[in-house]
């Protein structure tokens, strides 16, 4: 973010206060948990219950009917049998509250809400089955098709036309290229872009609109084991990148985040794909770019945390950590090939469901 001051920055003592005024409960242990630009708190109050006490950035504090209609989907996604957390309401009845707080630089907004904590272990922590990955493909696709049944008179809060991270969007990576001049991996991105450019872009009008996740990473979904010692889908976090896009849009943004800490990431695609056509059948528009969707995903997690850190500097290490092991894979799918990648995939899928 180019803002300095924009993540809270709040103390045990806030938090105290903070969930006693508005929620009528009583920390009985509260403790930090990570976050990328707001801060979260594990909340166990002493009347029951675990909760995550969500302070929002002062930047998206600025729109909080967006963050209302995050909330409402997760609610909408709750109600609706997938493990997607909910808002508690507080003692007044709003599920979301905007509070005046001096993180030590003057009295800022931050949006402030009390969410269900879900129990579980985020993907990157554990070892990922063909069986798990096809899971998350069903997953997703489950979570867009519900998505799009949603009602709610902000709905267009979710049109977010200039969003940087919408795969709707890549081309507007040409605005950061000075932040790779340099870098051999310059050539790479601009051919991808140019290959969206002449193969994506015409095939949109044939493309399924619906709402996106927009983030389904390995960080943002929450497995448990069950009986059988079988890890299952148990949480799905963080809606804030929600936008109105496509459906391969979320199925390539799945497969690419599956890939970066899997031992074998050409693996990934297969069953992911064969979970999500379970649910939902691609037609030849996005099959055909399904490869070019997942490489301009690693060109904009790229190109963006380069930019990201041309701006915070001292935060570098944090910021490229998934983008070094992405630069990798980017390289080899760039290099074995369109039709390469496709075989791998596609064949693996349909192994996958004949086995099924």
């Amino acid at each position: 973010m180019a803002e300095k001051h924009v993540k809270p920055n709040v103390s045990h003592a806030q938090v105290t206060e903070m969930v006693k005024r508005l929620y009528r409960l009583t920390p009985s242990e509260i403790r930090p948990l990570p976050s990328y630009d707001d801060q979260n708190f594990y909340v166990a109050p002493i009347e029951g219950g675990e909760y995550v006490l969500k302070i929002m950035n002062s930047e998206d504090s600025k729109n909080p009917t967006l963050i209302e209609m995050q909330t409402y989907a997760m609610s909408f996604l709750h109600q609706n049998g997938l493990p997607a957390q909910t808002a508690l309401s507080t003692a007044t009845g709003q599920l979301m509250t905007e509070e005046e707080i001096d993180c030590g630089f003057g009295l800022q907004k931050y949006v402030v809400r009390l969410l269900t904590y879900l129990p579980g272990t985020t993907v990157a922590k554990v070892p990922v089955s063909p069986e798990l990955l096809y899971e998350i493909g069903e997953v997703a696709a489950k979570m867009d098709q519900m998505l799009e049944k949603m009602e709610h008179p902000h709905l267009g809060t979710l049109q977010r036309g200039r969003f940087i991270w919408s795969l709707s969007n890549v081309t507007r990576l040409e605005e950061y290229f000075n932040v790779l001049d340099g870098d051999p991996l310059q050539e790479v991105v601009k051919s991808v872009i140019s290959l969206y450019k002449t193969l994506v872009v015409p095939k949109y009008s044939s493309f399924r609109k619906c709402i996106n996740h927009g983030d389904f990473n390995d960080l943002n979904i929450l497995v448990q084991p069950d009986e059988s010692g079988r890890y299952r889908v148990s949480g799905i976090l963080d809606f804030g990148d929600m936008n109105s896009g496509y459906y391969i849009h979320e199925l390539a943004i799945t497969i690419m985040y599956m890939m970066i800490e899997h031992p074998k990431p050409i693996e990934v695609g297969g069953p992911i794909l064969a979970g999500w056509e379970s649910v939902l059948p691609l037609n030849e528009a996005e099959r055909n770019c399904l490869y070019i969707l997942v490489l301009s995903r690693f060109c904009q997690s790229f190109v963006l945390a380069r930019h990201s850190v041309s701006l915070h500097p001292e935060n570098e290490e944090y910021l490229m950590i998934s983008s070094k092991k992405g630069i990798e894979i980017l390289h080899h799918l760039w290099n074995l090939g369109k039709e390469e990648v496709e075989r791998v995939w596609f064949e693996s899928a349909a192994q996958f469901s004949g086995g099924k």
